[in-house]
């Protein structure tokens, strides 16, 4: 059990994804099995062995004024639209101190990135060395540093209760949630926004990612290209985006008569200490942070109906999750219908877990599992030890409380597991 008794809930969600400007549209093409991987068309990528991503389906420049996105990275920008429709979503009407629902010490910000704003790094360099020193961008620092969407996302909505930027490669998202769920438990602050971000569609990282042949390589058919448990599958599809929500109290939420989407049951975290790459290949580490979930909190396992998984669509990731699944789980994960949405969004890396957060929220509020697509020859060791939602969205148990988890992992090691539940 955790340590305190406060109860943690969901009031706002916000993202922007391959899939569409907001969350509903993302909901929308998730739902929809609809996949958000294209050609890339930029000249660089003609040279690349990758030449495939999943792109943000709106600019951000559409949403975000244009003179305060030159002042920011990519990926600052993603998290401001994500986390303004999370604000709004939860009901707040003006930044805290403005917005009397509101105490800005009781305010938190925790926005993730894995890579942070590599873009505006590699960017600025080219023109250190093509243009001079004079014409470098005397926004270059606060733009590139990784806490940059997080003190923007801070400063967009008045948090003084503190703004962190945990970063843990693909698991920073998740990570970041989790950290949001105890600084509100341990009576620290009684709202926070979290979430993940990541704007890494750029030659020097899918170069990277390709020539360690951890990408797919399937340019011919893109959007096939991302096939979690597959017997096809050839490594993971780069994804851009974020995904943000609004984590409360239940007390304050409650005063304020907010409309709560689900609780935050909590987080079990572990590392594998096996490779800086590699997964462990029987899901150990895995297993202790699933196991670490629910020693630390109130969460019986058959209330668990829905699994938003990892599974990056590369070979050794996808079954080490599932056979943790079954270790800790045992027969109770034959009733997890279990998705890997990564299918349809691409890998967002750090944003990961803030979007996949969003999808398993919903997924929960509507009772209806998104599905995965792409996969055409299921891995035997996949369907032996998972039921995977294939094809088209699943209905979940309408009566009743129910749970789902969302697995994050990172290079690195790191493992976090989210759990939320119906109210």
């Amino acid at each position: 059990m955790s340590s305190t008794n406060r109860t943690v809930v969901v009031t706002g969600i916000g993202a922007t994804t391959p899939l569409g400007g907001d969350a509903a549209s993302t909901w929308e093409g998730l739902i929809a099995g609809k996949s958000g991987v294209k050609p890339l068309e930029q000249e660089w990528a003609a040279d690349q062995a990758v030449r495939i991503a999943a792109p943000v389906a709106v600019e951000p420049t559409e949403v975000i004024p244009r003179p305060q996105a030159r002042r920011l990275d990519r990926s600052a920008q993603f998290a401001l639209v994500a986390a303004k429709e999370a604000w709004a979503d939860a009901g707040f009407e003006a930044k805290a101190g403005e917005d009397p629902n509101i105490d800005p010490d009781r305010l938190g910000a925790v926005i993730a990135s894995g890579i942070g704003g590599v873009t505006t790094l590699l960017d600025q360099y080219d023109v250190l060395k093509e243009r001079g020193v004079r014409r470098v961008s005397p926004h270059t620092v606060p733009m590139l540093m990784p806490n940059s969407p997080s003190a923007n996302v801070g400063l967009a909505v008045g948090a003084r209760a503190g703004v962190h930027t945990p970063v843990s490669a693909c698991a920073s998202g998740a990570e970041a949630i989790g950290y949001a769920i105890e600084m509100i438990r341990t009576g620290r602050a009684d709202v926070v926004v979290a979430g993940g971000t990541e704007a890494a569609i750029h030659p020097l990282p899918i170069a990277a990612f390709g020539n360690m042949m951890a990408m797919s390589k399937n340019n011919d058919d893109p959007q096939g290209a991302s096939r979690p448990y597959d017997t096809a599958r050839d490594g993971f599809v780069l994804g851009e985006g974020a995904g943000v929500v609004v984590l409360e109290s239940a007390e304050h939420a409650a005063k304020r008569g907010a409309r709560v989407y689900a609780e935050a049951v909590g987080q079990g975290i572990s590392a594998d200490a096996h490779d800086i790459v590699q997964p462990e290949p029987e899901g150990r580490g895995i297993s202790h942070a699933l196991q670490n979930l629910l020693d630390r909190n109130d969460l019986d396992p058959s209330e668990i109906v829905h699994v938003n998984a990892h599974a990056t669509s590369t070979p050794a990731g996808d079954i080490a999750e599932l056979k943790a699944l079954r270790k800790v789980f045992g027969d109770d994960a034959d009733h997890f219908a279990v998705s890997a949405t990564k299918s349809m969004t691409g890998h967002l890396l750090g944003g990961a877990g803030g979007v996949e957060t969003v999808a398993t929220v919903l997924a929960l509020y509507h009772r209806v599992a998104p599905p995965t697509i792409n996969v055409e020859n299921l891995d035997p060791e996949a369907e032996a030890n998972a039921d995977v939602v294939r094809g088209e969205a699943r209905k979940l148990p309408v009566e009743g409380r129910i749970a789902a988890l969302n697995d994050s992992f990172g290079f690195g090691g790191h493992n976090v597991v989210l759990a939320f539940r119906t109210v």
